[in-house]
């Protein structure tokens, strides 16, 4: 906790949150020293890592905090006399909490933190956020009646009654205890303006994932209803700036985008950019708020959200405009966070690598390691997270082809401009599984100068013909559609085992993948298609390694055409069946380093 050199030293709490995070950055990038007041030590490692991971080169200070305490910090303000501003980011944000948990998590830490602060003697500013709904409270009404305090919970709800009561404590107790201050009111946050980055699934972005997945019925009507949003690396800009221009102390700043649209317009702007079908159907407002929660999906408590008020932004614009922070275009912000939501499964994928890319046209998801020149086509009817594992293992990236995964496009016909766009200009080593072996070998026949190897993995046109029932495209795609992951994996494999694995493709095949993996497994039953990929592979002088499971083998007839290639090689893996990614994934990353080092 030794201080820096710097005559500007910020304490951050809540700094591993959202706004915290970026606000840390964003600090530690103007000069000013941090000390990150974090719950745990893990909490602050997990903080320090993720600004290694954003170009932070220095370090931070950090520090444990305990709201319950006596002590918020060790040693009390006696132990931080080097401190001047305190940005307060912490709290907790969630919808439907009971009153008592809300007010002790909310109230309680603005309570604590204003008497801590009042006790640092080169504290210059504190820095609350407040809520652009909330914000604006009369510190002269503290203390709140027992009886006016019930009112506002009941009809409010927890988090945002807590929300107003805690606005009007910290002013009343920040006036009462001589600690000079400022509010800024933020929007409804969303990622960064650049990246999309954010890990918070609340509010407006349950509702974009009920578009994603195809489970909202209806959108509000009406132009009127103003639902605004902020970016969060702007909002981090704002509060650095803020806490130390001498204008903003004792004022609240209402801080997001006026030229965010309308709710409705929002909706069907992000709705379309993800491909997402736009219900028809729009419910006024007053009746949505009046529905059961069955009905809307939606916790009570954000309903009176949906609103048409507007906010008294003018003296944020002018600070803004003081300190040069320009706001990013809202609709490239909208886009570029909800590309990043709907790439992270909207918190049930974690990890980085995961992105969408424009290929040919086609919006196209990949995982891995970007740009690298070793590219997965996965088969059907898995994704790319099913490659995943492997990929990291082999430093490749997955792509989901057209009309598959969280793939845009709609199938084999698309492939003609995709593939000359996902292969780049130098040539790459291609791994393709069954249907994805049609598009590697697909690429390496049409541009052979930017395919140098080609991995094909239980590549079915080189194995005995499916069933007719696989050419049954409605029954197919019904069955597809209703599979648990449990089902889909004794489908794929013999047993349930994989069912973690492919909780994801069961979630793209009942959004609306199984007609399109449907449509594709027919097609592979075409004769005259298989005959047209064999002819394409012996046509390639690169080298080609077919990887079969022993449960799966190739057609005698394939397997004697091949043999008598001088540049194709034949591995079986023991005991593996068509989808060894899933049950033999360790041994495919040994056999496609071995290949990557040939």
């Amino acid at each position: 906790m030794t201080p820096g050199g710097g005559s500007r030293h910020a304490l951050v709490f809540g700094a591993s949150g959202l706004i915290g995070r970026y606000l840390v950055l964003a600090l530690a990038e103007a000069g000013a020293d941090v000390t990150a007041a974090v719950r745990s030590a893990a909490s602050g490692a997990k903080l320090e890592q993720w600004l290694s991971e954003h170009g932070l080169a220095g370090r931070i200070s950090t520090a444990i905090v305990d709201f319950d305490a006596p002590e918020l910090l060790p040693g009390g303000p006696a132990a931080f006399p080097f401190v001047t501003e305190i940005h307060n980011c912490a709290g907790s944000f969630r919808f439907g909490m009971p009153a008592d948990e809300a007010r002790s998590a909310n109230v309680g830490i603005v309570e604590g933190l204003i008497d801590f602060a009042a006790g640092l003697p080169r504290l210059q500013r504190v820095v609350h956020v407040s809520g652009y709904r909330v914000g604006g409270q009369d510190p002269a009404t503290v203390p709140w009646s027992d009886e006016h305090r019930a009112e506002v919970y009941r009809e409010l709800g927890g988090y945002e009654a807590s929300k107003v009561e805690s606005d009007a404590i910290f002013q009343a107790r920040a006036l009462q205890r001589g600690v000079p201050w400022t509010i800024v009111n933020p929007a409804t946050v969303i990622g960064d303006s650049v990246t999309g980055e954010a890990d918070q699934h609340l509010g407006i972005a349950v509702t974009i994932e009920q578009l994603w997945n195809g489970t909202a019925a209806a959108l509000p009507a009406g132009a009127s209803t103003f639902v605004p949003v902020l970016t969060v690396d702007y909002l981090a800009a704002f509060m650095v700036a803020a806490a130390a221009d001498p204008d903003a102390e004792g004022r609240s700043y209402w801080v997001l985008d006026d030229a965010t649209p309308p709710l409705t317009d929002l909706l069907t702007h992000v709705g379309r950019h993800l491909g997402a079908k736009i219900p028809s159907l729009k419910i006024p407002v007053g009746v949505i708020k009046r529905l059961p929660r069955r009905f809307t999906g939606a916790d009570p408590e954000t309903l009176g959200f949906l609103s048409s008020d507007r906010y008294p932004t003018e003296s944020a614009v002018e600070l803004a405009a003081r300190h040069s922070i320009p706001m990013p275009d809202v609709r490239v912000s909208l886009d570029r966070w909800v590309d990043y939501l709907a790439a992270h499964r909207f918190g049930a994928a974690t990890g980085d690598g995961r992105r969408f890319v424009d290929a040919g046209g086609v919006r196209t998801f990949e995982l891995g390691t970007s740009g690298s020149r070793q590219v997965i086509f996965p088969g059907l009817p898995v994704n790319a997270d099913t490659w995943a594992d492997v990929a990291a293992g082999i430093g490749a990236r997955a792509v989901d082809l057209p009309g598959l995964g969280l793939s845009g496009g709609t199938g084999v016909q698309d492939w003609e401009q995709w593939l000359p766009a996902v292969l780049g200009d130098e040539p790459a080593d291609l791994v393709g599984h069954s249907i994805g072996a049609a598009a590697a070998v697909v690429a390496a026949d049409r541009f052979p100068a930017r395919v140098d190897s080609l991995t094909l993995i239980a590549p079915f046109f080189l194995q005995a013909p499916a069933g007719a029932s696989a050419r049954l495209r409605p029954l197919v795609g019904a069955y597809l559609r209703h599979s648990d992951p449990a089902r889909l994996s004794r489908t794929l494999t013999g047993s349930e085992a994989s069912a973690p694995a492919l909780a994801s493709s069961r979630s793209d095949l009942k959004r609306g993948t199984a007609t399109r993996v449907a449509e594709q497994l027919a097609l592979a039953g075409s004769q005259r298609w298989r005959v047209e990929l064999r002819e394409a592979l012996a046509r390639f002088r690169g080298p080609v390694r077919i990887i079969t499971g022993s449960e799966d083998p190739l057609a005698p007839d394939a397997i004697e055409l091949l043999e008598s290639a001088s540049n194709v090689e034949l591995i079986s893996v023991s005991g593996a069946g068509h989808h060894p990614q899933l049950t033999h994934g360790d041994a495919l990353i040994r056999l496609l380093m071995r290949v990557a080092a040939a």
